[in-house]
């Protein structure tokens, strides 16, 4: 589902031009349960930014889902992470004064969706992720596992051909982290590609297949 071939990023700053990733190939099939590790500035953050088109290589191809992705402009990439990504963050990210429905119902007014059809999306998003008993709590009112799940709810909603989390489980005590890591799990048993960005060891151990960059370049890709 996901092919990069040579992929390389560089960047600029103050005249000098830093590699960020160096001709880096990975391939990853559909429903693949896999943790993209690495120590700080080993490239992780800039190879995650590529996967969810949130940035372009400098070179190499990437193909997401059979579409090529790498060349294309600022409009078309929103255009793709909104069809086919889901993503998650170690933040959170949620609108404090909205429910938890009004969370998850965000990213299909970009659809287009009417308003009832979103909320119906959105009431079957937070049962799948145990939420269907807090739909009218907003955040400041439900602990940080339940933000996380809706959260998870919100990258859900629209489908996503790919579940993209960012250090899911860095805000969350270890018990809670637990919680969240089985819950992507169950995804995945269900079908669901999930790519996990991670620093931790722990969290990356609970992934079914382990990538771990070294400046720049993978350093090792084996199963878990």
């Amino acid at each position: 589902m996901i092919e990069l071939v040579g992929i390389s990023k560089r960047y600029t700053l103050g005249g000098v031009e830093y590699p960020a990733l160096s001709d880096v190939s990975l391939s990853i099939k559909r429903n693949e349960f896999l943790a993209l590790t690495g120590a700080s500035g080993s490239g992780k953050s800039t190879m995650m930014n590529i996967i969810g088109c949130l940035d372009s290589p400098t070179e190499g191809r990437y193909t997401l889902d059979g579409e090529e992705v790498a060349g294309l402009d600022e409009e078309q990439l929103a255009s793709v992470r909104n069809r086919k990504i889901g993503f998650i963050f170690q933040n959170f990210y949620l609108m404090p004064r909205m429910t938890a429905l009004d969370n998850v119902a965000q990213p299909l007014i970009y659809r287009g969706i009417a308003p009832a059809l979103r909320r119906a999306h959105a009431e079957v998003a937070l049962k799948r992720v145990g939420l269907g008993d807090r739909m009218r709590h907003r955040p400041n009112e439900m602990s940080g596992g339940q933000r996380q799940r809706v959260a998870v709810a919100r990258a859900l909603v629209g489908h996503p051909e790919l579940l993209l989390a960012d250090e899911p489980t860095g805000n969350l005590d270890s018990r809670t982290a637990r919680e969240i890591l089985d819950l992507f799990s169950q995804l995945h048993a269900e079908g669901q590609t999930v790519v996990i960005v991670t620093h931790d060891p722990g969290v990356a151990a609970s992934c079914r297949r382990l990538v771990r960059l070294h400046d720049g370049r993978i350093a090792e890709d084996r199963d878990v």
